[in-house]
């Protein structure tokens, strides 16, 4: 830290309790200064000789023949005063980073110039400023925190403009010409003399965000005008500016949805603390909208911006670049929590409709990335489907968890489900266990409606243990489990794992003729049949499980109704068609059995999806 000296005499200003100052000497006093609830018992001659107000203010009190002279809201209140009265006597004053602003702001306002005297207080201390505190780092960090208690007149002598460009200019230096960051080595070291003269020596170098937590100390405001004069240099790159503004916001708001959550006590508090500083990190967010901070941390900042009610611009602007990177969020992020009609918290489905509507919209914008528009907004987007590939698990994932809120619409979920294309969901395992959720959290469903919910499903795009566990899922209207039943057993055959038909052409027709025959009548009274599955096993933790593969029969995979309706569509070598037509079902045990890989053994029950 730097430090000036002024005055070679002794310090005799004494002190008779905390609201008397008096300077130790044979000459008496002649005048009494108050600032604020302090008396200074001083003399007239070495204050008049260095100050102009006191010129004045003296001269006005002898007229009214009194001797007590009164400061009102003097910048820097009773030290700063001292020090210009200690500077006047010429006794010794040591000058630092965290007095030299009040210093700077008590001199001016006693108009200690250089037309009183020469070398006066306020050219020494300018002198200081520009020879030494703007010409550190850490010094003029330490001063541009001292000058908001000391506003407006810090702002008028233009102390805080002259750090703010002092810090801005230090951020763009080449970092291996940085040998020292306040703010990392001294306060993170036990011993910070060995750590910043082993940075000196070049053990380690310093890397390109250097200054990002160092500017962290600062407060909102004066952060804000730092970061706009580091953007306005032109020097740094949006992701290093993203990392500052995360910087600062982990520094002030460590895990804030943890710590203020809706439905707190301490919410409203939270709320007008820290509203501003998020309007204050989106207004800084780096102009290329592709670029910056993440969309995992966008999207923190967005459900902290929504707890504590920003501005509307400051919401939509969140919005609008999440909706841009959609492609990089996870479903943890996607999980925000919205109060409901009722005062319920519950997970904000329209605003994720709302993401990947804007997500679309960017996708399609790829396709003519030459038009003016994209080219004014300097944007870099992905081509051809894989982001949307990968939007279209977090969806699926998204839909897993909030299918488990029962009062969520049908609607809702349909629309969302439908907001990705289909060529994003080369396999439909995630979106069947978003399903089979909703069917269970939402049992009472009409018939048309379970219709609906299925209808989004592609049972062609079902893995070998997705359609196992389907067609054992009675939640499932029968007409998809015959699909699923059709289709796996087309799938085995194409695979050549066995010959289930000698004809797949026939086997089709005689598949839609028979299902023909059956009427919805028919298969309500069997659904009404069957018993709810004793036990649910959750399908998801079954995929991949990578077990080794046995062999079993057909008639062991499926229980007694998918038995039936796979028997009715592939009945065994011998039997008529009469006996399929006439509604008679085949006992299990007279099915040929035809073996197929499992990757699961034998199963007896019916799983479902929890």
């Amino acid at each position: 830290m730097k430090f000036m000296k002024l005055g070679s005499k002794p310090d005799c200003f004494r002190g008779d309790g905390n609201n008397t100052r008096y300077v130790a000497s044979e000459l008496a006093t002649d005048i009494t200064i108050f600032v604020e609830e302090v008396k200074f018992y001083l003399h007239k001659f070495p204050l008049l000789s260095k100050s102009g107000l006191l010129q004045k203010l003296v001269s006005k009190a002898n007229k009214e023949n009194i001797d007590e002279v009164r400061l009102f809201d003097f910048p820097g209140g009773p030290k700063a005063f001292e020090i210009c009265a200690k500077f006047c006597y010429g006794m010794i004053v040591t000058l630092n980073a965290y007095n030299v602003v009040a210093a700077r702001c008590a001199a001016d306002h006693l108009e200690m110039t250089e037309t009183i005297e020469r070398g006066n207080l306020n050219y020494k201390i300018e002198v200081f400023l520009s020879s030494s505190i703007f010409r550190s780092w850490k010094d003029s960090i330490l001063v541009l925190q001292t000058t908001k208690s000391l506003l407006p007149w810090s702002e008028d002598l233009k102390i805080i403009g002259r750090c703010i460009d002092s810090i801005a200019s230090k951020t763009s230096v080449d970092p291996s010409k940085v040998d020292w960051s306040y703010t990392c080595k001294w306060r993170n070291s036990e011993n910070p003399v060995e750590n910043v003269a082993g940075f000196r020596q070049g053990v380690k170098s310093a890397p390109k965000d250097w200054w990002v937590e160092d500017i962290c100390e600062l407060d909102v405001e004066l952060y804000k005008r730092v970061m706009v004069a580091v953007k306005s240099k032109g020097r740094m790159s949006g992701d290093l500016i993203g990392e500052a503004l995360r910087a600062y916001v982990l520094r002030w708001m460590p895990d804030a949805v943890k710590l203020a959550p809706p439905n707190s006590n301490d919410f409203e508090g939270f709320s007008s603390k820290n509203r501003a500083l998020i309007e204050t990190i989106v207004w800084l967010l780096p102009t290329d909208k592709m670029k910056g901070c993440s969309c995992s941390f966008l999207l923190k900042l967005l459900k902290v911006a929504i707890m504590v009610e920003t501005s509307e611009d400051s919401r939509q602007e969140l919005v609008k670049r999440i909706g841009l990177r959609l492609n990089e969020a996870s479903v943890n992020d996607l999980l925000i929590p919205w109060v409901g009609s009722e005062g319920k918290i519950v997970y904000d489905v329209d605003l994720v409709q709302s993401l990947v509507d804007r997500f679309s919209v960017r996708e399609q914008g790829s396709q003519g990335s030459d038009s003016s528009e994209t080219k004014k907004s300097g944007l870099i987007v992905d081509r051809g489907h894989g982001s949307w590939i990968e939007v279209g698990k977090v969806i699926d994932g998204y839909l897993a968890e909030i299918a488990r809120d029962p009062n969520l619409p049908l609607f809702k979920f349909v629309n969302l489900s439908t907001a990705v294309p289909a060529d994003a969901r080369p396999v439909h395992d995630g979106l069947y266990r978003a399903i089979d959720i909703y069917l269970k959290e939402h049992p009472g469903l009409t018939k048309g409606e379970k219709k609906k919910i299925c209808s989004l499903m592609d049972v062609k795009k079902l893995s070998m243990e997705a359609c196992v566990h389907a067609a054992q899922n009675e939640r499932l209207p029968l007409r998809v489990v015959v699909q699923v039943l059709f289709f796996e057993q087309v799938r085995v055959s194409n695979a050549g794992l066995t010959t289930l038909v000698e004809n797949p052409n026939e086997c089709g027709s005689h598949e839609s003729s028979q299902s023909a025959t059956n009427t919805d009548e028919e298969w309500d009274h069997t659904i009404n049949e069957l018993k709810p599955p004793k036990q649910d096993l959750g399908f998801a933790a079954k995929i991949g499980s990578g077990k080794k593969k046995s062999k079993v029969k057909v008639g062991a995979l499926l229980p007694s109704r998918s038995r039936r309706i796979f028997d009715r569509i592939w009945p065994s070598k011998g039997e008529t068609r009469s006996s399929e037509t006439s509604g008679s079902s085949q006992s299990p045990t007279s099915v040929n059995p035809i073996e197929v890989k499992s990757t699961t053994g034998s199963r007896n029950r019916r799983h479902s999806v929890s």
